[in-house]
């Protein structure tokens, strides 16, 4: 039998607590909880997690001093922020902060629980992967440590990711090794050149389109972000695009 995973959860209402622990434990994931930010700390100190998930507002702080917290002493361990409906700008800091990523409420349990299997995922990242990212990327100066560090922390989070630099730096390299330490290293690696695409193909090579659609069209076809789905999808040299096919990919 799978041996339990472990979740701490932060927050003070009652009844959140309850929802979490009932749905967590359907899933094998044996939980403790915490009603605010010291005895939070207090837990982790005296117990190993694979996985947080806290509340953004709490009695005597808020889940982005938790996240903080656990980046600088508990870095494997994946936080998930649960926000109040219209606290996107909260979710943002946190997720700025290294929080994974985040629910909001009312709490829907089919994507809690996807995110949950998301996060332990991440959390069972092994040392192969570390060594493949010293293997791949050369040198031990500070600039390639904080490189390293750098994509081993933003590999733990949903967010998009903007990779920025000159020509063959190796931002290709970059993005890949963000996605083989990622949740979603089982899915594709889809890389893109948005440059080479025309512009009269763009919508129908990112969305997809449906036989007859428009001429020529003999067929159903995937788009890009379908054959992505699971895994990542690299834009590279997406300032190419132009500003309306930007637009509708946001």
């Amino acid at each position: 039998m799978t041996p339990p995973s472990h979740a701490l959860i932060v927050d003070d209402e009652p009844d959140i607590c309850e929802l979490l622990e009932l749905t967590l434990g359907r899933m094998n994931i044996e939980t403790r909880a915490a009603t605010d930010l010291a005895q939070a700390r207090e837990l982790l100190a005296q117990y190993r997690f694979d996985l947080c998930l806290t509340d953004m507002k709490l009695p005597d702080g808020n889940g982005v001093e938790l996240v903080e917290h656990i980046q600088q002493h508990y870095p494997k361990t994946p936080v998930a922020m649960i926000t109040a409906h219209g606290s996107m700008e909260w979710a943002i800091k946190a997720l700025k902060a290294g929080a994974f990523d985040f629910v909001s409420k009312p709490v829907d349990l089919q994507i809690l629980r996807n995110l949950v299997n998301t996060a332990l995922r991440v959390s069972e990242n092994s040392p192969r992967l570390d060594r493949r990212s010293r293997d791949e990327l050369l040198g031990d100066s500070k600039l390639m440590q904080h490189t390293r560090a750098t994509i081993a922390k933003v590999a733990r989070s949903q967010a998009p990711i903007y990779i920025s630099g000159e020509s063959g730096t190796g931002k290709e390299l970059v993005a890949k090794l963000i996605h083989n330490k990622g949740p979603r290293a089982n899915g594709s690696f889809v890389p893109v050149n948005c440059g080479a695409i025309p512009d009269e193909l763009m919508e129908s090579e990112f969305f997809g389109h449906k036989k007859g659609s428009f001429t020529g069209a003999v067929a159903d076809k995937k788009g890009l972000f379908q054959a992505a789905d699971g895994g990542t999808l690299f834009l590279d040299e997406v300032a190419d695009l132009p500003l309306h096919m930007q637009v509708k990919l946001l």
